[in-house]
């Protein structure tokens, strides 16, 4: 008789599930990989450990607010004067955030209420000619990074005849050509003079990253000029962009109180922190309060600036990490 062979047994002690393992079991029981963060997230994720960054967009942020409502600080109006009553009175640090605090100016008028309103006009300057630089200054430099050739040589000495005129000397002269000099004559008067530096960083930008394997490829694949530059090449370009142009704009805020203390900026009946501190060094023996808070104002928004900028220049730039 032929043998039986014998019938595999089953260890009744091991479970079905343990015996035979479930295809696919042992990649859904391994960890996810981590999904990789883009240079946007990390620079947000070490800017939130600056001390820098955070007291620097702390006092922004005042100022911005302070700018955009005035009346969230201060009712007092900073064109109210009663000369008789307030002429050149020290401040009263005993009265905080009233209308007598900071004392008042020569012509009567609250130097505090004349802060709170000065912020508007002096933000909107820095703020204004940045966002006119950039745009300018990025359309320019991306042109002649990408074409190229003769186009690249045209604007580059352009950018560099622009770039050669002392900038306080070249606005100074352009002002004086304008009688009512409102707070868009001085935007546009420093943005003629003030893109050159963004042109050159987008530039360089451009033509580093147009030789990149993903821009050659939607070449290859036929997209237009158009898509390739604002689709490829500016979102990759537009990092040092940024730096660039959050630097400068604190170097706005202090050309605009320049000009105002020369007499070719900012005039009355502005309220700006420049015509103040203009005003104020007529009474600089006699009452020295009328141009130093101006002038303490004035240091406190640019070194604001200036700290965000180099916090943001940080945390973008691998290198300085």
């Amino acid at each position: 008789m032929p043998e039986k062979t014998a019938e595999p047994t089953r260890n009744s002690a091991v479970p079905p599930s343990a015996a035979e393992p479930v295809p696919g079991a042992a990649l859904e029981a391994g960890p996810a990989p981590a999904k990789a963060r883009s240079l946007w997230t990390d620079a947000w994720h070490d800017l939130r450990r600056q001390p820098m960054f955070l007291v620097s967009s702390v006092l922004i942020l005042v100022l911005l607010v302070m700018a955009t409502w005035p009346g969230l600080f201060t009712s007092a109006s900073p064109r109210d004067a009663d000369l008789a009553a307030h002429y050149l009175q020290p401040p009263n640090w005993s009265h905080f955030f009233a209308e007598d605090w900071l004392g008042y100016d020569g012509q009567g008028r609250s130097i505090y209420a004349r802060i709170i309103y000065g912020a508007r006009a002096s933000i909107l300057v820095g703020l204004g000619v940045t966002l006119l630089v950039t745009l300018f200054g990025t359309l320019i430099g991306m042109i002649a990074g990408y074409f190229g050739g003769w186009t690249d040589s045209i604007l580059s000495r352009l950018t560099d005849v622009f770039l050669g005129i002392p900038f306080l000397l070249g606005a100074l002269v352009v002002l004086t050509t304008f009688e009512n000099r409102t707070v868009w004559v001085v935007i546009l008067a420093l943005a003629f003079l003030g893109w050159t530096s963004i042109a050159r960083v987008a530039r360089g930008s451009v033509i580093t990253i147009k030789q990149a394997d993903y821009v050659v490829a939607a070449r290859a694949l036929g997209a237009s000029t158009s898509r390739i530059m604002f689709r490829h090449i500016l979102p990759n370009a537009v990092a040092p962009i940024i730096v660039v142009a959050t630097i400068a704009l604190g170097g706005y805020i202090a050309a605009e109180a320049t000009l105002s203390f020369l007499g070719v900026g900012l005039a009355e009946p502005t309220v700006s922190w420049g015509v103040d501190v203009s005003t104020g060094r007529e009474q600089l023996r006699n009452a020295p309060f009328t141009l130093i808070i101006p002038a303490v104002m004035v240091s406190i928004t640019v070194l604001s600036f200036l700290m965000f900028g180099d916090a943001v220049r940080n945390a973008l730039d691998p290198k300085l990490r």
